[in-house]
């Protein structure tokens, strides 16, 4: 039913590649990507956001910033972001992908993964956290 998913935060510097390559890894054969409402475009991943993915098996490399857009959205069948005002300026500014819209943390309680950038290595790792279980939750909730 979703085979393809785009992980939207802001920059798309440090949680949206962060949880892309944890649904690619934890889903192969689906389309994953990620993208940013305020996308630092054509940078790569937060260093900080890189060396706690590496410390767990993922690599980040490679990753190149692209800002979401209505023509973006429509490529893909779930839309995850990662706090409430993203759900509401996509509802605002891009009403076609609103429908398709769910936070990445929705089977945690609706958990808002906060933005680490320019705060302490722990709050990257907190949200590292946060991620990997979100993306647990999901594989579980996709698989059925």
């Amino acid at each position: 039913m979703f085979d393809s998913i785009l992980v939207v935060c802001i920059g798309n510097i440090c949680r949206s590649p962060t949880g892309e390559r944890l649904l690619r890894k934890a889903l192969p054969g689906r389309k994953i990507d990620s993208a940013g409402l305020g996308a630092l475009v054509g940078e790569g991943a937060n260093s900080i956001a890189t060396q706690i993915a590496a410390e767990h098996g993922l690599s980040l490399d490679g990753h190149c910033a692209q800002a979401f857009s209505s023509e973006l959205a429509m490529q893909y069948d779930l839309i995850l972001v990662m706090e409430k005002s993203h759900l509401e300026r996509i509802k605002k500014s891009y009403p076609e992908a609103s429908g398709k819209t769910m936070l990445f943390g929705h089977w945690q309680n609706q958990l808002e993964i906060g933005d680490p950038y320019k705060k302490s290595r722990e709050m990257y790792q907190l949200v590292y956290t946060q991620l990997a279980q979100s993306t647990a939750r999901w594989v579980l909730a996709l698989k059925k």
